[in-house]
């Protein structure tokens, strides 16, 4: 099991202070618009490497008018060990403890792992590729966290050649040792990117569910995606990107192609409703696949999760969430949205007084 057994907050968005103690079951946030829903979402999203669900600035996240910097406590069941979790930032960069002992963001992915859906998402297969990679990565990361770094490393070296290129430099050294590393760290993300889509398709699959398959492709923009192959294209690549100042073609610059299956119809053709339908059976078929590899299904964060689902798909996304036995996160402005829950799930109410947010367990 994965839960988060205990969460405190201390000058976190629109929350001065916060102490819950969820159960194991799925955890229901309803209230208006603005209550703090997400916010309270967002927190929880810290517990894993990275800026969050919202990507946020860690300046950005401090409650205002205080500006006094920002702090979570959380106690986090994660297969059959209980871990203290401190993660804060008081102005600088976020720094976190796992008990007690000071440790790098990406150890939060040994002990727990996080996937999100949030309003943003919905309109992901009509939008530009750069959302739909985004999307894919952070898929990858919930499979192999260290995919963050290997993404780092080579945006890192694409800025630094990137900046040769603008300006014109024509000595083949300077390019050699970035490219080598752009390559390494290329190929690392072509792998991890088709072991995730891989998973993924297998998890929507071998079982049976309630919303659509979606056959998932990844498109390159060359046919170079090994690491020797990777280096030689951004060698022969060189006079081509130095006119466009900027490096045309790698794993930066991959799409995520998704299919209806039984319709046999290109995801950004369907109905809003089709592909909302697909998004939520993308996040379910992470949640298997991540029952297996992990060993337990990892912290689903659901925000305004019912919009776009009738009532049939939201009841049969509640099923299939306790089915898992995943501690799902949900967020919707009314309890009426979760009835099909019954008492399968934790009601908690979110309002806001007095310029702060509160709750109360219903």
């Amino acid at each position: 099991m994965l839960a988060v057994r205990s969460l405190r907050l201390s000058h976190f968005r629109s929350y001065q202070s916060l102490d819950i103690t969820p159960d194991t079951r799925p955890v229901v946030l309803f209230g208006a618009n603005g209550a703090g829903k997400t916010n309270l979402l967002e927190a929880v999203s810290m517990l894993s490497p990275g800026r969050g669900m919202r990507r946020a600035k860690t300046q950005d996240i401090a409650r205002t008018p205080e500006a006094l910097g920002w702090k979570i406590w959380a106690e986090l069941h994660s297969l059959g060990q209980t871990h203290q979790i401190v993660t804060s930032s008081e102005g600088g960069a976020r720094t976190v403890h796992i008990d007690e002992k000071v440790t790098p963001q990406l150890a939060l992915g040994r002990i727990a792992r996080l996937v999100w859906l949030v309003p943003v998402m919905d309109r992901l297969w009509v939008e530009g590729a750069a959302d739909r990679r985004g999307f894919l990565d952070r898929l990858t990361m919930s499979f192999e966290p260290r995919h963050a770094e290997a993404v780092l490393g080579y945006e890192k070296a694409m800025r630094e050649r990137n900046r040769l290129l603008k300006d014109r430099v024509q000595e083949p050294s300077w390019y050699a040792a970035l490219e080598t590393q752009m390559a390494r760290f290329g190929a690392e993300i072509n792998t991890n990117r088709d072991f995730a889509v891989d998973r993924l398709t297998a998890a929507q699959t071998d079982t049976s569910t309630s919303f659509p398959v979606a056959d998932l492709e990844i498109e390159h923009t060359s046919q170079a995606v090994s690491a020797d192959d990777l280096e030689l294209a951004f060698a022969e690549d060189r006079i081509r990107d130095m006119d466009a100042g900027r490096t045309l073609s790698g794993p930066h610059r991959a799409d995520l192609r998704a299919v209806y299956a039984a319709k046999e119809m290109e995801a950004r053709l369907c109905s809003t409703g089709e592909q909302k339908a697909l998004l939520v059976s993308l996040i379910l078929a992470n949640a298997r696949a991540l029952a297996q590899d992990f060993g337990a299904p990892p912290i689903l964060l659901l925000d305004e999760v019912a919009a776009h689902l009738d009532a049939d798909r939201r009841a049969a996304l509640y099923d299939e969430i306790c089915e898992l036995g995943a501690q799902a996160w949900m967020s919707g402005t009314g309890p009426e949205l979760f009835e099909a829950f019954g008492d399968r799930a934790m009601m908690i109410e979110v309002s806001e007084r007095n310029g702060a947010s509160e709750v109360q367990i219903s």
